[in-house]
C-alpha cells in the first residue's frame, strides 16, 4: 500500500512536467491557431478583428500567463475549448478514446495470443530448424513497418478480392459489434503484427533461461510431464519480461496508432491529435498529451503490480 501511495503521488509531479513540455513545444511549431482556421481567409481579417480572435481564444496573452490559466482550468476540469470541434477538450478526448482503447485491446490480444505459443514453441525446438523458421518469421514482422503491413493489406483485399476495408463512419462496439469487429480487425491484425514478433522473441528468450534453471531440472528428475514442465513451472516465470513489454506496448498503443488510423481512416485519438497539431489546437494537444501521459502511467503502475501476482518473491517498495 505504501508503495502505491507513493507512486499516486508521483503522478502530479510527472504531468505537470509533461504540460510545461507540450505547452512550450506545440507553441514553438510555426505559424497560430487562427491562420491554420482560417487558411488564406485569414490575410483578410483587419488586426481588430485579428486581435479579437486571439483574445477570444486566450492567445493574445503572454505564454506564463496562457499557461497559468490552462492549469487553473484544468484543476476545475475545464481543459479548454477545442479550436477545431468548437467543443470541450476532454469531450472530443472521450469521444474518440474507446476506438484507440479497443484497438489497443485487439491488438494486443492477437499479438499474444500469437507471440506467446511461437515464442514457447522456438523455446522447446531450440536450434531446431523449426525455431529458426519462427525466429525468421519474428525478424521479418519487427522488421516490416506498420505502415506497409497496412497498404499490402489494403491492396491485397482491393486487387486480388475486389473488397475494401470497412470504413466510413465508425460503428461502437454496443451499437453494432459486427459492423465494429469488420472496421477494427484488419488494423489490430497491422498493429498486432509487429507487437507479436517481439512478444515471441522476448518469450522464446525468457523460457530458455528458465528451462535452465534448477527447479526446472529437479522438476523433470521427479517424473514431471514435459507439458507440466512448461506450462505450469517453466511459464509463470518467463511470464515477467513479457508483461514489460506488454505494458509498455499497450501505452504506446492508447497514445493512438497514428498511421495505423490514418491509412484506415479510424477517428481515433493519434489521427485526432495529428489534426489538431496540423490546425494550432493547442488546448486539444495539450489535453490530450495530458491524457495520454496519464493513461501510460496508469498502465505502467498496473504492469508493476503485476509483477507480485506473477512472482511471490518480489516485494515492491523494498529494499
Amino acid at each position: 500500500m505504501n508503495y502505491l501511495l507513493r507512486r499516486l503521488a508521483t503522478f502530479p509531479l510527472v504531468l505537470l512536467g509533461v504540460s510545461i513540455l507540450v505547452f512550450v513545444a506545440i507553441r514553438m511549431v510555426p505559424g497560430d491557431s487562427i491562420t491554420a482556421m482560417l487558411g488564406t481567409e485569414a490575410g483578410l481579417l483587419t488586426p481588430a478583428q485579428r486581435d479579437s480572435l486571439a483574445a477570444y481564444f486566450g492567445i493574445d496573452q503572454p505564454w506564463f500567463v496562457q499557461y497559468w490559466r490552462w492549469i487553473g482550468g484544468i484543476l476545475h476540469g475545464n481543459f479548454g475549448i477545442s479550436v477545431t470541434y468548437g467543443r470541450p477538450v476532454l469531450d472530443v478526448i472521450l469521444e474518440r478514446f474507446p476506438l484507440t482503447l479497443e484497438l489497443a485491446v485487439l491488438s494486443m490480444i492477437i499479438a499474444l495470443l500469437v507471440g506467446m505459443p511461437a515464442g514457447i514453441y522456438a523455446a522447446t525446438h531450440n536450434e531446431k530448424l523449426s525455431d529458426l523458421g519462427v525466429r525468421i518469421i519474428a525478424m521479418i514482422g519487427q522488421s516490416t513497418p506498420s505502415f506497409v503491413l497496412g497498404l499490402l493489406i489494403i491492396y491485397t483485399l482491393s486487387a486480388g478480392f475486389g473488397v475494401l476495408p470497412a470504413m466510413g463512419e465508425f460503428a461502437p462496439l454496443w451499437q453494432d459489434p459486427l459492423r465494429n469487429l469488420s472496421q477494427l480487425i484488419l488494423p489490430a491484425i497491422t498493429l498486432g503484427f509487429a507487437f507479436a514478433a517481439s512478444v515471441t522473441r522476448i518469450a522464446r528468450s525468457a523460457m530458455l533461461d528458465v528451462l535452465s534453471d534448477d527447479y526446472v531440472r529437479t522438476a523433470r528428475s521427479k517424473g514431471a510431464s514435459a507439458r507440466s514442465v512448461i506450462w505450469r513451472h517453466a511459464l509463470p516465470n518467463a511470464l515477467i519480461p513479457v508483461v514489460t513489454l506488454s505494458g509498455i506496448e499497450f501505452g504506446y498503443l492508447l497514445g493512438g496508432a497514428v498511421i495505423v488510423e490514418q491509412i484506415y481512416a479510424l477517428p481515433g485519438l493519434g489521427r485526432m491529435v495529428l489534426d489538431a497539431i496540423l490546425q494550432r489546437d493547442y488546448a486539444l494537444v495539450q489535453g490530450s498529451v495530458l491524457f495520454i501521459a496519464f493513461n501510460f502511467m496508469i498502465v505502467n503502475l498496473l504492469v508493476d503490480l503485476a509483477y507480485v501476482a506473477l512472482d511471490p518473491r518480489i516485494r515492491l517498495g523494498e529494499q
